[in-house]
């Protein structure tokens, strides 16, 4: 979140801890919103990878986009990085507790889209055919 709107959100009297708690709720959506990091941790939940059998199993994604979803991932600490002393080199990456507990949330929205994916793409057929679908929906005022 920009600090502007943390500044006009205190303006309006938010106290700072509800500010810090919307700021961490909008970049956590964000992260697990992504889908790079959802296809990486739903991959992990297998158990530990290597960065090549990861990248394998992570159809579409380029090794650049893999290793910056993977930093951002150790950072928010949702994924352990362990180097081994080996020779040639050895790193594998695995969900931490709080990783697994991401993925059984992101399993729950996973069921829920199998449940309802009929509805979902009839209702989405629907509004396809409808003469209005393709225009603008005006701003709220």
């Amino acid at each position: 979140m920009t600090r502007l709107l943390g500044a006009e959100l205190a303006q309006r009297g938010v106290a700072p801890d509800c500010i810090q708690t919307i700021e961490l709720v909008r970049d956590v959506l964000a992260r697990v919103g992504d889908k790079w990091t959802l296809l990486t941790i739903t991959v992990l939940t297998s158990g530990p990878l290597r960065f090549t059998a990861l990248h394998e199993q992570v159809a579409g994604v380029s090794q650049r986009m893999l290793g910056q979803t993977l930093r951002a991932l150790v950072r928010d600490g949702l994924v352990t990085r362990t180097a081994y002393p080996e020779v040639p080199p050895r790193v594998e990456y695995a969900l931490t507790p709080l990783g697994r507990s991401l993925s059984e949330a992101v399993s729950g929205l996973v069921h829920w889209v199998r449940d309802h994916q009929g509805e979902i793409v009839h209702n989405r057929d629907e509004f396809d055919r409808t003469p209005t679908a393709n225009k603008a929906t005006p701003p709220h005022a």
